[in-house]
């Protein structure tokens, strides 16, 4: 039995490869969650469309909405490092159009 199963291994192992690697590299990346609110000229310049566009390029989960407030506010969810990528771009970069005056993270 054991020989046999090493054999259906190695038959597959080939297909079954990039599933094994992609858990160890994801094993390995710690995913964060965090809630969102950036402050300033963020509503009518397509923050939330550049948001969306910077956050996928990054392979980020999330999403975004106004507020009443005149605020952007949102959630994201990925790998650590593409989490504070993604902050570092919410609190200087934006949409072209906008202005930063800050931007606040909680429940990290």
């Amino acid at each position: 039995l054991d020989s046999l199963l090493k054999e259906i291994l190695l038959q597959f192992s080939f297909h079954l490869f990039p599933f094994i690697w992609f858990c160890k590299i994801m094993s390995k990346t710690k995913l964060l969650a965090l809630d969102f609110e950036v402050f300033g000229k963020v509503q009518g310049v397509f923050f939330r469309k550049h948001t969306e566009k910077q956050a996928n390029k990054l392979g980020i989960r999330g999403w975004i909405m106004n507020t009443k407030k005149l605020t952007v506010e949102g959630q994201l969810e990925g790998p650590d490092n593409k989490i504070r990528d993604m902050k570092d771009w919410l609190m200087k970069t934006g949409s072209p159009s906008s202005r930063i005056d800050k931007a606040e993270f909680s429940n990290e």
